[in-house]
């Protein structure tokens, strides 16, 4: 609003590290204090590679004591830090701005314990404790081994972090049956700009002693402090998969099989999710994925899980006759096998992956009325024209989420202007939100106006000061310049 995302934002007058600065780190982490440019670069680049930063120093601790010892030091000589996860981000939050020096979680990697009330032999959450810098994969393989589930279900699953995830409140796959991190993160360790620990890392299901102070760090970006450990509610591994790809001729059709299939799945119902013909086209173009059904303008991916096999199928079977028999879809296919299962997913979340083979991508997570989600994308391809190479839609459904990606052959600043703020004016008419999932980071900073009233903007910037006087946290990230 204020101005373009990518005009870098003035730096702040934080300190240069000097020489004792780096003897200082050395003694606390010893060889995992990282100077070799070659070494630091990668923790520069985010994984678009649309943003870089020049940080010099990469600084790899391994408990929260290290941590607590690092922002303590880096408070006292006014020293911009920029934590970092598995570096996924989409919004240029996680990489260095200037020379911020970049505090990386990935050696935070434990699993701290995990309570399945086993003893209780009943079908309740399990309750995992983890660093942060646990990858959400292995989070997942951990608890699949133990019959249970991590509540989150991302794309990025493979290299993401939990405290990444938390910090940016990431939604995924399966927020429709399992709610947000807001819901299922139990407890939260976090090391204050200061150096000070927050241990707020509870296991209770119930406390209602106070604020809830673990709510203010989940997605604020590692602005406000750097979590370095979590707790979280771990659903029971369902008894029952079952996944079934879609299609639909119009967007009207696909709304209501959604409804349809909310009011005839219910309790099992897991994920749904949907994708257009243009996505379909870059899958089978640049992965070569060919399409499991017959060509449509929109394909649905829904997943049910359950306790009761037949009883899941049985349900599965009459949504699916009366969505046949009302024409509201047009072909379709279900999997119940586990490789059948992953490449129906596949159709959805590789998506992203194709995406990058077709050209550069600006890339929006936006949140709107469902009924008004699609909307958005065949007005943008009318605004834009042939100036983009690809516009698609994609996303959640179940939470009105949606995907837009537009790619051209190359960055192009006069596509970018045409693009912004269109697109967050477009989201702000129909009181939506311009980030559903990926935060503000640096590119969004200064169109937080679009979703958010001056008077809650403001008192954000007043919880910064508060914890974070100087500043150091995350610079220049989610936070609107003029502020």
């Amino acid at each position: 609003m204020k101005s373009s995302p990518d005009a870098a934002p003035q730096r702040l007058p934080f300190s240069r590290v000097t020489e004792e600065d780096l003897t200082f780190f050395k003694k606390i982490l010893p060889g995992r204090t990282i100077t070799d440019p070659d070494l630091v670069e990668a923790s520069n680049v985010d994984w678009l590679k649309s943003v870089r930063g020049s940080g010099e120093v990469l600084l790899r601790p391994q408990t929260t004591e290290e941590v607590s010892q690092i922002l303590r030091y880096c408070n006292s000589r006014n020293l911009a830090v920029n934590p970092q996860g598995g570096n996924t981000g989409l919004v240029g939050g996680s990489v260095p701005v200037y020379d911020e020096i970049i505090l990386s979680t990935s050696l935070m990697n434990n699993i701290l314990s995990f309570d399945d009330i086993s003893d209780l032999n009943v079908s309740l959450p399990g309750i995992l404790t983890c660093q942060a810098g646990c990858v959400l994969e292995n989070l997942s393989l951990y608890l699949a081994d133990r019959d249970y589930i991590m509540p989150l279900d991302l794309g990025a699953k493979g290299s993401c972090q939990i405290g990444g995830n938390v910090a940016t409140n990431a939604g995924g796959l399966r927020l429709l049956r399992y709610g947000s991190l807001h819901g299922t993160v139990l407890g939260l360790e976090v090391v204050l700009a200061d150096g000070r620990v927050l241990d707020c890392l509870a296991t209770l299901r119930k406390d209602n002693t106070g604020y809830d102070l673990k709510q203010l760090f989940i997605g604020s970006e590692g602005t406000l402090g750097v979590i370095t450990a979590v707790s979280v509610l771990c659903p029971r591994k369902p008894r029952s998969v079952n996944v079934v790809f879609l299609g639909c001729e119009t967007f009207e059709q696909l709304l209501k099989t959604f409804q349809l299939c909310r009011g005839m799945l219910g309790e099992i119902l897991s994920a749904f999710e949907f994708l257009d013909s243009e996505c379909m086209r870059l899958l089978n173009t640049h992965l070569k994925l060919p399409n499991p059904i017959s060509d449509c303008p929109f394909y649905i991916v829904i997943e049910t899980s359950g306790s009761d096999p037949d009883h899941d199928a049985q349900k599965l079977h009459n949504f699916l006759e009366e969505a046949m028999t009302s024409l509201l879809v047009t072909d379709g296919t279900v999997a119940t096998e586990d490789a059948k299962i992953k490449a129906l997913w596949s159709m959805r979340e590789r998506v992203t992956e194709a995406l990058t083979h077709d050209g550069f991508t600006y890339k929006y997570d936006i949140s709107l009325p469902v009924e008004r989600i699609y909307q958005l994308v065949t007005d943008m391809r009318q605004h834009l024209g042939n100036r983009a190479k690809s516009v698609v839609g994609y996303g959640h459904v179940g939470d009105g989420n949606l995907h837009l990606n537009i790619t051209t052959p190359a960055k192009d600043p006069a596509v970018l202007a045409a693009i912004e703020p269109f697109v967050f004016e477009w989201t702000a008419n129909f009181q939506g939100s311009i980030s559903a999932e990926h935060g503000l980071g640096l590119k969004k900073r200064n169109y937080i106006y679009y979703s958010k009233p001056s008077q809650a903007v403001a008192l954000m910037g007043n919880i910064k000061a508060m914890l974070d006087p100087k500043g150091i946290l995350n610079p220049y990230k989610t936070l609107p310049d003029n502020l």
